[in-house]
């Protein structure tokens, strides 16, 4: 089977996001699949760009939602309005309410309570719900063993989300002693959190580093959403695909034991997304090297292709000492940034398309603080 992987531009400056259409099968009987789907606007493109590719009146046998937060849900309202969809696939955050609630610091609530707070924080999840509804689209949860199209998914497994629900941004407050016992803290992540961390950025220093010499350190620390991303596995005509959503370390790990528990072979990759932007927060070395394999000779050739969604004109995104980390252990560094980016995947290139230019390694890095 052949898969291409097509990632669509999403954001500019600091807005990112993430929309990926997924094309498998054979060039004359294939299916169509979306993974994200982007911001508000992200919608008219992904819709625009199905009908100029795939015809008129495009089906996509499968959309899936990695995680609730609005820079990957809200695109899909639009393409739900607009497109015939057959399943889709994503945590629904008020339907774990029940194995979630003793996990939370107020024992008066209910879990009837607990879900309509939470589902009146969620309301872009809600609509997008709502819309597959009423389209009649087929609505499943896509936790760890579940199989979408072609894709197996790693991570998360359903107990796991339920210790992250509670440390969501929008969810109150966790019985942080309850998830600790349980290995399971992440923390949650404040307004505040967000400021101090943007003005931390933009005071970004810089250093040098060299192919034998590598910055990115173990130990990052990214939202309890951002780890509850559906991380996928793929097995194609080309070699495996990973999907990494916006997964951070626990995620990643997650992923690679559940990847090991099913016999799917890791180092093997043909194609790899760099989480979440190329946040330096996603990545460390210890997990990188499980999955992908340890760091390669300076003149190795190249073994795979590595995607990242980062926004135009970000400064921030994607971080060079993760780009660096990928190059190292053999990846074919790709970044959207402001243009469609496609991995091929054994179908053949389309009208319009040409070769993407991989970025270089990077002799002048940001300071990992």
């Amino acid at each position: 089977m052949k898969c291409e992987i097509e990632f669509l531009p999403v954001g500019s400056a600091s807005k990112a996001g993430d929309a990926i259409v997924i094309r498998y099968g054979e060039p004359h009987d294939y299916k169509l699949m979306l993974v994200d789907g982007g911001h508000a606007e992200t919608g008219e493109q992904i819709v625009a760009h199905l009908k100029r590719h795939f015809g008129p009146s495009p089906v996509l046998e499968h959309v899936v939602l990695t995680h609730s937060d609005g820079d990957h849900a809200s695109g899909l309202r639009t393409v739900l309005q607009q497109v015939a969809v057959n399943a889709l696939w994503l945590h629904v955050p008020w339907l774990h309410a029940v194995e979630a609630l003793p996990l939370f610091s107020d024992k008066r609530l209910t879990a009837d309570g607990l879900a309509s707070r939470i589902k009146a924080e969620y309301d872009v999840i809600d609509e997008v719900v709502d819309l597959a509804l009423a389209q009649g689209c087929a609505i499943h949860g896509a936790f760890q063993g579940t199989q979408i199209g072609p894709f197996r998914v790693l991570s998360p497994n359903r107990e796991v989300y339920a210790y992250l629900l509670p440390q969501f941004e929008k969810t109150p407050d966790p019985d942080r002693a309850a998830i600790e016992r349980a290995g399971l803290w992440i923390g949650k992540t404040s307004v505040a959190d967000r400021l101090f961390e943007a003005a931390r950025g933009a005071l970004q220093n810089w250093t040098t580093e060299r192919w034998d010499q590598e910055r990115l350190r173990d130990g990052g620390i990214t939202s309890a959403s951002n780890e509850s991303s559906i991380v996928m596995y793929g097995w194609f005509d080309n070699g495996p695909a990973l999907l990494t959503g916006d997964a951070g370390l626990r995620g990643l790990t997650w992923a690679a034991d559940a990847a090991n528990a099913y016999g799917l072979p890791l180092g093997q990759f043909d194609f790899v997304q760099i989480p979440h932007h190329g946040s330096r927060r996603n990545s460390g070395p210890t997990v990188l090297n499980r999955l992908l394999g340890g760091i390669q000779p300076e003149d190795f050739a190249s073994r795979f292709y590595a995607f990242v969604s980062a926004p135009a004109d970000d400064a921030k995104h994607p971080r060079r000492i993760v780009l660096n980390a990928f190059k190292r252990r053999g990846g074919r560094i790709i970044a959207t940034q402001g243009d469609s980016k496609v991995y091929w995947g054994g179908f053949p290139a389309r009208t319009g398309y040409g070769s993407a230019e991989q970025l270089p390694f990077f002799t002048r890095v940001e300071e990992y603080t």
